[in-house]
This record gives structure tokens, sequence and C-alpha cells, in this order.
């Protein structure tokens, strides 16, 4: 109820009259039964502009964080994500990533809509970057096509870290289903699996017209981090020997900051390796 409350009378109205979001290929979504919607990430808004898109419910997993704060904020915020629809994950892999991967399940066996982000995060750079086969594993085990969807521009309404978005017109393309039934029994074939995610990277490579690199966004943040505190050591030691009592690394990025900063560049290659040739020349 909450969820139909905000879409269709407090945030809905007004999120699409300040934005007025372009929809291509809405009629791609089926209007019963359950689909993946799989789309690139570029800002947390994406969460809130596609479900406006769509007459369709759609639950998208949530990082555990915004379940677990403290104090008024944390309980303000468990109670949107709740009221929305938004389910809890536990990003830390091993059985955590194994309770998402049913937690999608339940909801598709209920024959809902399950958004997905099959690059585990959010673009660093506004590249599309190789996916995780977690959406392969469901799509199988659920037997639902997976309907790939490219958010445009979102991450120039809102940038990482800024809390107020820019009022701007943002795009979103909803390509054809992808049926991947011919793999079925064989979810637990890695090298299926990697074909499947790789086919549903392309397709989203050429909906959202993004550059594509072949490493995983989260091992690119993780070595940005790794990188900015090496660096903040090296400035703190320097300025250790100059001047003692001054030494600091606010200088420097660290943690989550460090991400805001210019990412390296990455060797490029397509996503589909079993793609005709002619295909690829042709994206």
């Amino acid at each position: 109820m909450f969820y139909w409350f905000l879409k269709t009378v407090v945030l809905g109205p007004i999120l699409k009259m300040l934005f007025r979001p372009v929809v291509e290929g809405a009629d791609n979504v089926p209007e019963s039964g359950a689909a993946i919607l799989a789309s690139n990430h570029l800002s947390f808004s994406d969460s809130i502009f596609l479900p406006l898109a769509l007459s369709r419910r759609i639950t998208f997993p949530a990082k555990m964080e915004y379940f677990t704060g403290s104090g008024i904020k944390g309980r303000l915020t468990r109670w949107f994500f709740k009221g929305v629809g938004q389910i809890p994950i536990d990003r830390s892999g091993g059985r955590a990533s194994e309770a998402a991967l049913q937690s999608g399940l339940r909801v598709l066996r209920k024959g809902d809509l399950f958004g997905i982000y099959p690059e585990g995060t959010r673009s660093p750079d506004g590249r599309l970057y190789k996916g995780k086969t977690g959406i392969a594993r469901m799509a199988l085990e659920a037997g639902c096509p997976v309907i790939p969807v490219a958010m445009i521009g979102t991450d120039k309404a809102q940038p990482t870290g800024q809390k107020v978005p820019n009022i701007m017109r943002i795009g979103i393309r909803i390509g054809k289903p992808l049926d991947f039934s011919r793999y079925e029994g064989m979810e637990n074939d890695r090298f299926v699996l990697r074909s499947i995610t790789d086919e549903i990277m392309y397709e989203l490579m050429l909906l959202s017209g993004q550059e594509y690199v072949d490493v995983y966004a989260t091992s690119l943040k993780k070595n940005v981090i790794q990188s900015a505190v090496a660096k903040a050591r090296e400035i703190q030691e320097a300025a250790a020997k100059k001047a003692p009592a001054t030494a600091t690394v606010s200088d420097v990025p660290s943690g989550e900051d460090a991400l805001d900063a210019e990412v390296p560049g990455s060797a490029d290659s397509h996503p589909a390796a079993s793609a005709p040739d002619t295909e690829r020349k042709a994206s």
C-alpha cells in the first residue's frame, strides 16, 4: 500500500514533473508473470526512476546498511526502504550471496518483477563493467526471462555523493526479453552462467551506449581505495619527516571518498564472446 501511495500520490507525480523521464520500450515488460529487470547502475536514483516508468511493481535488493542504521535517521531509512518493498541483502559474499539469491527467487516465484544490477555496484566512472553471474543462475532457477534496461543520464542528475539531484531530463530504455530456457537444468555450469551473463551485458551495452570494461567494478573500486590509502601513507611519512607536529592525511582521499577521484583506465573487452563477428563490428 505504501509503495503505491508514494508512486502515485507523493513522489511519482513530483519526479515525473521535474525530470520528465523519457521511456522507450515499456511494452517489452509483460503485463503479468515473473521477469528479471537487469539494469546498468549509474546512480542511487536508478532504483527510484525505473519503478516510475512501469505500471507493475518492481522489487529491488538494497544493501543491508539501509536496514540496520541507528537513531532517528536509521529508523527513517529503514521505514522508507521497507515501505517501498525493498529487500535487504548482505553483499559480503559466500553464504550471504546465496541468501540474496534466494530472496530474489522468492519474489520471482510469486510472479513478480525483480530488479537487479548485474555489475553489483554503481559504475565508478560511467562505463559499463563486467556482470556477476548470480543473475544468470537466478534466471535459470526461476525459469523466467531477463529484460535489459538502460538508465540514461541518472549519473548526471544525481552524481555519487550528491544529496540534492540536478533537475534535468533522464531516459530509460527497455530492451526485448531475453529467453534462456535453452539452458534449463544447467544452473550449476559456470561456463553457461558466464555466457548468459555476458549476453545480458552485451545487450546493456547496446542499449546504453556505454563503453564496456571487462573487469568487475567492485575490484576496480577496491584498487582505487587501496591506491589512495597507499598514497596517503606516503604523504604522511613525507610530511612527518618535514613537520611531525602537523602531519596529516586529510589532503588525500580515503575510503569511499577515493571513489570520486579519477579512475585509472582499463583495457576494453567485448562482453559477448559468443556473438557473431558482424554483430560485434556493428556495435
